[in-house]
């Protein structure tokens, strides 16, 4: 990679982690009182993904889940810090292993959309699961803590990542190279 298309790709994971912590902010309610809200947070980052790959999509959530900790997040052990932001937020760069580009079909780029955003989601939903089990057990009272988590972190993750899919899909409809993976030139 040329040395202004690297300082062009660190700029914008920059620019849009800082777009993911306004989004994270921007919460009308706390969902659940330990963490666990449905924000537009994950927009961002999957953009990234999508549009820059894999590598500058895991430093945008690396630093945008840095971020949130440092900026309040709900912290009981520093394993827990790290299951619940950093990792978490960094799993979501997972999206970007899928490619859109060009010559694909509008409906076979939605698909990948989908996919890509499943597993990244899915990645960030087993680092809070493992989180919820091993830490918010005292929170599950009379109830199986693997259910407990269950339960509580698809509350927020699957609507998250579904309205994530849906604006992903609008952008692909009508922007699709806000998401398109850059070419490579010389």
């Amino acid at each position: 990679m040329r040395q202004g298309q690297r300082l062009v790709t660190l700029m914008e994971v920059a620019i849009l982690a800082a777009i993911a912590i306004v989004f994270n902010q921007m919460t009308p309610f706390q969902l659940w009182p330990n963490g666990g809200s449905i924000t537009l947070t994950m927009l961002p980052i999957a953009a990234v993904a999508f549009r820059r790959g894999v590598k500058p999509g895991l430093a945008c959530g690396l630093l945008t889940g840095i971020l949130l900790m440092l900026l309040g997040g709900v912290i009981v052990h520093p394993l827990q810090a790290l299951l619940d932001y950093p990792i978490a937020f960094a799993a979501l760069g997972l999206a970007g292993w899928v490619r859109l580009h060009e010559g694909q079909s509008r409906s076979k780029q939605m698909w990948l959309i989908g996919l890509g955003l499943l597993v990244a989601g899915g990645f960030r939903f087993l680092a809070h699961y493992a989180s919820g089990v091993v830490f918010f057990s005292e929170y599950a009272k009379n109830q199986s803590v693997y259910l407990y988590s269950l339960i509580y972190n698809s509350s927020y993750l699957v609507p998250e990542v579904l309205i994530t899919l849906v604006i992903c899909g609008g952008v692909c409809w009508t922007a699709p190279q806000l998401l398109m993976r850059r070419a490579r030139r010389g």
